[in-house]
């Protein structure tokens, strides 16, 4: 999860540059400082949030925005903001800019400006300035802000691009990656240990002591709360059946279907017409009439083929599939005998489509010309329009109408349960009495998740926000109606609470006692293990061993990592080698390492793949060691970002 999460982060900073959309000029509290250049605390709480946001726009209830919102994630941004920081002042020293026209062509390239795209492909600029306005930024601030990300962009594109990857090592890492071992293993299991281990008094009570936040229970809210959505609202509703026959007439287009054709074509194909000079004695001009000459005779020549193909079909209708298959130069339905399938109007050039819904069955064309060559077209086969009748789509229609109306009412419904939910603060039940809701108990966590709640709305991060306010803890009212998307309100009434606590060793003595037997027992484990590692390796003896497994690295046969680490980091010089690892659940395994398989040698062009991905992970390993040289000497002052306020 934190490596997706930098993933996401990285990209996010290129265009936005190092002094995030708001606080350019805010210096009131500042969390890094970059030789004299601030990173304020606006600033990073900004692109805190936004990445926040990314990830609830991405994976909506299914990530725990709670627990993404960590310390590590934090670190993460602010190693970055500095890292952009770092470039931004690297690329004014050595004097990188970026011309208009590079400015001008990324920013007519970035995906979200798509939409404001009028017919001619320009870009509609009030819509324009009303977009960056909603991110605090003039249109010359953003053109500024683009132009700093290619600047620093110079610097990190010329340094990867600069890495260099010899063959020979490629080839040896494909070696590495396709060599196969063969290896038995020994398994010591901390439950078999177990029955010997029998800890004392002062054993459990040091554990307790050590590891109390195991023992801890979260702090849990206990609510009754009510839910008003447009769905809910769709049930109450009953439409007319005048309503349901103006909703048919008004939508029929969508219960039609248009009539279609099912069509077999033979094509003979034209060249198109290029005109291109050979050499630089050669008049442009020369050459387009020349080749305007050669394409008039390719063009005859097809018409002529054309006519005598459509010629021998008057003679032989039956055998137009036959012809195809031979003659058709339409390589995606010639070994079809030149069937189309079904289309209807708009999937086909409209001299092939005015063509074919023209004739009648099994009759045949005269020459259709195209942009493609000259068409020779059989209709196999008709579907007529189709209407579906009112009876048959009613039921469709009265789910669509209901759903219409509710949101239409949704809209007045929902400023009444929210007034009436902040204004009788005591209780729900007023407004649950007001629009038919039933009142629901359920006792939350600050953390809990979709997984562990079979309504979604109380898995809501703004929801238990709300629900954990300090106010609402304190004052036993209800939370506001928290809107939790998808046209739904939900709002809550705390009924008990219980803040964190660690239970006491009594009621969790048993626990204990198991936590510590298992340490205990694998420590006997471990012991037993590298007991008989130790007299392995002078008798090689394969007693108690495994059959034998084959592995490669990309096959581990069911093995964790630590294990196929530790197999493949043994010394392949001296067979048998034995070797250990920690498993988790303390299980100490042995492996005997008794042979190894050389693969045979790479494909040339997996090869130089292989060869460019570790090019290219060898530019970002350069990279970020030119980072950490700047930073070396750059003086970089990091303050606390552990309180920034990015919850909301």
């Amino acid at each position: 999860m934190l490596l997706l999460l930098a993933l996401l982060i990285v990209p996010g900073l290129g265009l936005v540059g190092v002094q995030g959309f708001r606080g350019f000029f805010d210096t009131s509290a500042n969390v890094a400082d970059v030789g004299g250049s601030k990173i304020t605390r606006q600033e990073y709480d900004t692109l805190l949030n936004e990445q926040l946001e990314r990830m609830r726009e991405m994976f909506g209830g299914a990530v725990d925005m709670a627990a993404v919102d960590t310390p590590v994630l934090r670190q993460i941004l602010l190693d970055n903001l500095i890292q952009q920081r770092l470039l931004a002042h690297e690329a004014r020293r050595q004097h990188l800019s970026a011309s208009d026209d590079a400015v001008r062509q990324t920013i007519l390239g970035i995906p979200a400006l798509e939409p404001l795209r009028k017919a001619d492909g320009s870009i509609d600029t009030d819509k324009y300035r009303e977009l960056l306005a909603t991110q605090g930024m003039t249109p010359e601030q953003f053109d500024a802000r683009v132009r700093q990300g290619l600047a620093i962009a110079q610097i990190s594109d010329s340094i990867e691009a600069s890495a260099l990857m010899p063959k020979s090592s490629a080839q040896q890492v494909a070696n590495l990656s396709m060599q196969q071992r063969e290896v038995r293993e020994l398994a010591f299991h901390p439950l078999d240990y177990s029955v010997k281990v029998n800890p004392t008094a002062e054993q459990l009570t040091q554990y307790y002591a050590e590891h109390q936040q195991e023992f801890a229970t979260p702090e849990t809210a206990t609510v009754n709360y009510a839910i008003l959505s447009a769905d809910l609202i769709a049930t109450t509703l009953t439409p007319s059946e005048d309503e349901l026959k103006q909703a048919y007439q008004d939508n029929l287009a969508a219960y039609q279907t248009p009539k279609q054709v099912r069509a077999s074509h033979i094509l003979i194909t034209v060249p198109k017409e290029e005109a291109k000079a050979d050499d630089a004695k050669t008049d442009v001009k020369t050459a387009a009439s020349a080749t305007a000459k050669a394409h008039a005779t390719a063009r005859e020549k097809a018409e002529a083929k054309a006519e005598a193909l459509l010629a021998q079909l008057r003679q032989q209708p039956a055998q137009f599939a036959e012809i195809a298959r031979k003659e058709s130069q339409d390589p995606g339905s010639a070994t079809r005998g030149g069937d189309l399938g079904y289309f209807g109007p708009g999937m086909m050039v409209k001299p092939f489509e005015e063509a074919a819904f023209k004739l009648k069955l099994n009759e045949i064309s005269g020459l259709v010309q195209s942009d493609f060559g000259y068409h020779i077209i059989q209709v196999t086969d008709i579907k007529p329009a189709l209407t579906q009748s009112f009876d048959k789509v009613k039921e469709t229609l009265s789910n669509d109408l209901k759903k219409q109306q509710a949101a239409q009412r949704f809209a007045a419904a929902a400023e009444q349960f929210s007034n009436i939910v902040y204004e009788q603060t005591d209780s729900l039940t007023p407004a649950a009495e007001k629009f038919n809701l039933v009142v629901q108990q359920a006792t939350l966590t600050k953390h809990t998740t979709p997984a562990l709640s079979a309504v979604p709305a109380l898995a809501n991060p703004k929801f238990l926000a709300a629900v954990f306010d300090h106010e609402v803890l304190q004052g036993k009212h209800n939370t506001a109606a928290i809107d939790v998307g998808d046209n739904t309100l939900i709002a809550a009434h705390v009924t008990e609470h219980k803040p964190a606590s660690v239970l006491p060793f009594e009621a969790v003595k048993q626990s204990v006692q198991q936590k510590v037997v298992l340490l205990q027992a694998a420590e006997l484990a471990r012991q037993a293990g590298a007991e008989k590692l130790a007299s392995l390796r002078q008798s090689k003896s394969i007693e108690g061993f495994s059959p034998v497994l084959k592995l490669s690295r990309a096959g581990i046969q069911g093995l964790t990592p630590k294990a196929v680490s530790a197999i493949f980091k043994a010394d392949a010089q001296q067979l048998p080698h034995y070797v250990s690892a920690i498993l988790d659940g303390g299980i100490y395994a042995i492996y005997r390492v008794e042979s190894l398989t050389t693969p045979p040698a790479i494909e040339p062009q997996r090869l130089t793949a292989l060869q460019q991905q570790l090019a290219q992970l060898t530019g970002q390993l350069e990279l970020n060691a030119y980072l950490a040289s700047l930073r070396t000497r750059s003086k970089v002052k990091i303050y606390t970002v552990e309180k920034a306020a990015a919850s909301e």
